[in-house]
């Protein structure tokens, strides 16, 4: 009985850890799931910088208690419930698990938990279609490069645009 107690409060230790570095938490419903689906979401998830973690929600229940930013998850906890943590790219995740539900045809998203603020099923499913790291940072790229060449092209144009000034208050002096 006591190794019970033991394991569970290792299974609590270890979320409270994994929510400590997490940014959002997704929760979704794995009821008929075999085993190699499972592993093939963990994977999946994991590649985008995530972590699926099953655990019962008991267990789930005493590691975000108190926790004003985790404890909001407690209204989606039922049945067979695993959670979807997230680091950085939360949008990757999200799109990852949305392109494993449509494989597989089995699971749902219940909703999310995000900065201690609930989200809906609706929303936790819009979080999909965030841009990635890479993409924001290519965006930002491109922002930069693009004014990095109007700065240039100004730079440039300021000589000539001098030039043509004191050429005209000269011609205007000359013909005074």
């Amino acid at each position: 009985m006591g190794r019970t107690l033991e394991n569970k409060k290792e299974i609590v230790a270890e979320l409270k850890s994994l929510l400590s570095e997490s940014e959002s938490i997704f929760v979704i419903d794995y009821k008929g799931l075999t085993v190699a689906e499972i592993s093939d979401l963990r994977n999946r998830i994991r590649e985008k910088g995530g972590t699926c973690k099953i655990a019962k929600n008991t267990l789930i229940n005493i590691a975000v208690e108190g926790d004003e930013n985790w404890q909001p998850v407690q209204e989606f906890l039922k049945d067979a419930t695993a959670l979807l943590l997230t680091k950085e790219d939360i949008g990757g995740v999200v799109k990852e698990y949305k392109n494993f539900q449509k494989a597989t045809k089995k699971t749902e998203l219940r909703g999310g938990v995000l900065e201690g603020k609930v989200l809906s099923k609706t929303e936790a499913e819009a979080m999909a279609d965030l841009p990635s790291k890479e993409e924001l940072y290519a965006k930002i790229a491109g922002a930069l490069n693009a004014l990095a060449t109007k700065v240039a092209v100004g730079v440039k144009e300021v000589p000539a645009s001098i030039a043509r000034g004191i050429q005209a208050y000269a011609d205007k002096e000359g013909g005074e």
